[in-house]
C-alpha cells in the first residue's frame, strides 16, 4: 500500500461509490458533505477544509496504483498535534486489514514527517467497525461527547481518539 495526494479527476469516482447508503454517509462525515455526494460539494469541502485547517486530503493505493482508501490529515504546529479525518476504505475492501494498513501508514507521515507528537480523530461509537479498527492500531479513548449527533431517530457517541509518538 501506499499513499498520495488525492487527485480529484482520478479519485474522486471511487470515493462516491463507496458510500453506498445514508446512514454509512453520516457515519463517515457527519452529513457535512450532502448525501449523495456531488464532485462539486465535495471539492469546495476539501478547498474548505485546506483553508481552515490547512488539512491535505489523502488517498491510499494498491500496489498497481487502484484507490482503495481516503483521508485528510492537518498538523497544529503550535502544539504538534496532528488530526485524521474523513476515513474511509473501498466497501468491497473492509475488513481484509486495508484500513488498519492505512491508518498505520498515515501516523508514520504524521509522526515522522509532520513532527506530530500525538494525532487524534473522532469517531461515531455507533460505526463499531471503525473503532475497532484506530484501537487495534493503538489509539485511546480520550473523550466521548454523548449525543453529540442524530440520524433520523438514532443518537449517536462521538468519541476522540488519540495515540502518541512512540
Amino acid at each position: 500500500m501506499r499513499l498520495r495526494p488525492y487527485m480529484a479527476s482520478r479519485d474522486f469516482k471511487y470515493i462516491a461509490g463507496w458510500i453506498d447508503n445514508e446512514r454509512n454517509h453520516a457515519l463517515w462525515c457527519a452529513n457535512n458533505l450532502p448525501y449523495p455526494v456531488t464532485a462539486e460539494a465535495f471539492h469546495a469541502f476539501l478547498e474548505k477544509m485546506m483553508t481552515d485547517w490547512a488539512a491535505g486530503a489523502f488517498v491510499a493505493t494498491d500496489d498497481v496504483g487502484n484507490t482503495i482508501g481516503f483521508f485528510c490529515y492537518s498538523v497544529n504546529t503550535a502544539n504538534n498535534e496532528g488530526f485524521l479525518s474523513y476515513v474511509i476504505i473501498d466497501s468491497k475492501l473492509r475488513r481484509r486489514g486495508y484500513g488498519r494498513e492505512m491508518i498505520q501508514i498515515a501516523l508514520q507521515y504524521a509522526f515522522e514527517f509532520t513532527g506530530a507528537e500525538l494525532v487524534q480523530l473522532n469517531v461515531f461509537n455507533e460505526n463499531k467497525e471503525a473503532k475497532r479498527c484506530y484501537e487495534r492500531v493503538g489509539f485511546v479513548e480520550k473523550s466521548v461527547l454523548h449525543n453529540a449527533f442524530t440520524y433520523g431517530n438514532e443518537t449517536w457517541s462521538r468519541c476522540n481518539l488519540t495515540i502518541s509518538k512512540q
